[in-house]
């Protein structure tokens, strides 16, 4: 039976009524055992001498029927080509047609005297189907490798490594990373305990620090598995890292970012619940200072000078000192003495931003508190140096806390304006009938409680009238102001003075004796001299009528009492002719 290189013949097995397939050639080449090639299991075909090509065996026949023309003359002309060359050859002819190609191994072996060519074919497509699936699996997992981690590595029982990326690792090359040990990459333990470059047991998705090439600091992921052997010998390790910096970064940002809300909006809340603006300030230096880890927080607010308010002479129940001209103390988280924060201040004042300093054993932080963007005050931080140096979270969160303290401050002082003014006389600043009233009644009851001395002093103006009628209403006013300017003048701040109404004064001379109290009427009489010239007429000129009550401590006053003796003695000094002072009788002796 044999192949023409058409494909059919009278013997080929395509042919109708040809031989049965699997059946050996007529004639086989000398020395070849025709059962031998039947028991082979590989197809096996004889190339003759005249060029045919023949089934030497039943699997070669049944194989047979499955070549093309063109595939019978590839055969044959690699049978040639080994018998030109006069000895066995291997060659790879490729059969078939599209999802039927296979891929053939053909030994070739030349018989001798020119008898002709053995061809042995050996199928090798499912081989190289599974080595290319497994050359495209390998590229395929180097790939995901690459993908999914950024350090893959391998140690080895020497302790170094043996495997790394060609392309190295942070920022190390590979040449680099192969002659360093992998201990030196350690800038922590792993949270295990040990280093996964010479981990003895499995490690899944534990977070170690390393060292980049720059000095930094990386975060990474790290999976490996000791390298053990049958004996249980340590060889080494292998695993992957994947570099989490960037996210545990951006998670840290978000946590200071969390926390600045948080405070932020503590005091906000703080803000909004607290109806007195000094308790928010209050509220604002403690959770600011807590949020920030400082041991004190100062809050300052710029001082202002309102016409008539320094006239207006009233001791504040707790006036802090000012640290620095221009500040004074608002609010203070700690005890720490807010005249230390001077130097701070100084500095604000002069139109910085942002403070940081280092004075003593403390770093302070500071930021001016503005409202529509003018300074209105400022906040200053103090923790010790140990604590560690402030962040750029900490700036944020002063800045912006800094803004809100700058908005409740001006509330504050709206707040104290509108409260002085309605405590304090439109036109001179003094302190009005109600709220010297009120004053009053407080000092007589500390008095009453704790003992000490005390002067009341009524004081109406003479001729006041006239000076209206002849020389205008303005004339009047300033002649009032120059009456608060004599009366200020004469006392101390912790006195006491108020326009009770019209041309009517009142003086309370704090811890005052009768000698003081006739000193200070004394002088307020000749003080009044000088302004004659404003009088309404030379006839009348302007003067003064001085009443005066002395406090007594064992009559035990009340305030009404207090105060009904003093207005008694004004109007007697009037009608004793005027521009004179009067002592109320003692409510001791009027009991007697």
């Amino acid at each position: 039976m044999a192949l023409d290189r058409a494909g059919s013949s009278p013997t080929s097995p395509h042919a109708p009524g040809g031989p049965q397939a699997g059946t050996a050639p007529r004639s086989l080449p000398l020395g070849v055992s025709a059962a031998a090639l039947q028991r082979y299991e590989e197809p096996v075909f004889c190339v003759t001498a005249e060029g045919r090509i023949e089934p030497a065996n039943p699997v070669a026949a049944e194989f047979a029927t499955r070549l093309l023309p063109e595939d019978i003359a590839r055969l044959t002309a690699a049978a040639v080509k080994s018998k030109t060359a006069d000895r066995a050859l291997v060659d790879m002819v490729d059969v078939g047609r599209g999802d039927k190609s296979q891929n053939l191994q053909v030994t070739l072996v030349p018989l001798d005297e020119g008898q002709g060519t053995l061809l042995f074919v050996r199928d090798l497509t499912l081989d190289n189907s599974l080595r290319l699936a497994l050359v495209d699996s390998r590229r395929r997992y180097k790939d995901f490798i690459d993908i999914s981690t950024d350090f893959a590595w391998e140690t080895g029982a020497d302790r170094r490594f043996s495997f790394v990326p060609p392309r190295g690792a942070l920022g190390y090359s590979a040449d680099g990373l192969m002659a360093m040990e992998p201990v030196a990459l350690m800038v922590t333990e792993s949270s295990s305990g040990d280093s996964p470059f010479l981990t003895r047991r499995r490690i899944e998705n534990e977070e170690a620090w390393l060292r980049t090439s720059d000095g930094r600091s990386a975060c990474v992921v790290v999976s490996a598995m000791p390298l053990v052997a049958r004996d249980g010998t340590w060889l080494g390790a292998r695993g992957v890292c994947r570099d989490v910096t960037e996210i545990r970064d951006r998670e840290a940002t978000l946590t200071r970012v969390r926390n600045r809300e948080r405070v932020l909006t503590r005091i906000v809340r703080a803000f909004r619940d607290e109806v007195n603006p000094e308790a928010m300030l209050g509220v604002a230096a403690e959770a600011l200072a807590k949020g920030l880890g400082a041991e004190h927080c100062h809050i300052f607010r710029t001082m202002s000078a309102e016409p008539g308010q320094l006239a207006a002479n009233v001791p504040p129940a707790n006036v802090p000192a000012n640290p620095t001209p221009g500040f004074q103390l608002a609010a203070r988280y700690g005890d720490l003495n807010a005249a230390q924060a001077a130097p701070v201040l100084t500095t604000i004042a002069g139109g910085a931003g942002a403070v940081e300093l280092l004075l003593g054993d403390r770093q302070v932080l500071a930021a001016p508190a503005r409202y529509q963007s003018d300074s209105n005050g400022a906040v200053v931080l103090w923790r010790p140096v140990e604590r560690g140096a402030w962040s750029d979270d900490d700036r944020l969160l002063i800045g912006d806390i800094a803004n809100q303290v700058g908005i409740t401050i001006e509330q504050f002082t709206h707040h104290e304006h509108v409260l002085r003014i309605s405590r304090t006389d439109a036109l001179t600043g003094l302190l009005n009938r109600g709220a010297f009233m009120d004053a009053l009644k407080r000092f007589l009851s500390r008095l009453k409680r704790d003992g000490g001395n005390a002067v009341l002093m009524y004081v109406d103006l003479d001729n006041f009238k006239i000076v209206n009628d002849v020389r205008g209403h303005q004339a009047g006013d300033d002649l009032l102001m120059k009456i608060r300017d004599i009366l200020v003048q004469q006392t101390r701040p912790t006195d006491m003075i108020a326009r009770l109404g019209g041309d009517e004064f009142a003086v309370y001379l704090n811890g005052a004796d009768l000698t003081i109290a006739k000193t200070r009427a004394t002088q307020f009489l000749e003080r009044i001299k000088g302004l004659v010239h404003l009088s309404g007429s030379p006839e009348r000129p302007v003067g003064m009528s001085i009443g005066i009550a002395v406090w007594e401590q064992e009559a035990n006053e009340e305030l009404d009492a207090f105060l009904a003796r003093a207005d008694a003695a004004m109007y007697k000094a009037k009608r004793g002719g005027k521009g004179s002072f009067t002592i109320a009788d003692s409510p001791v002796a009027a009991k007697a």
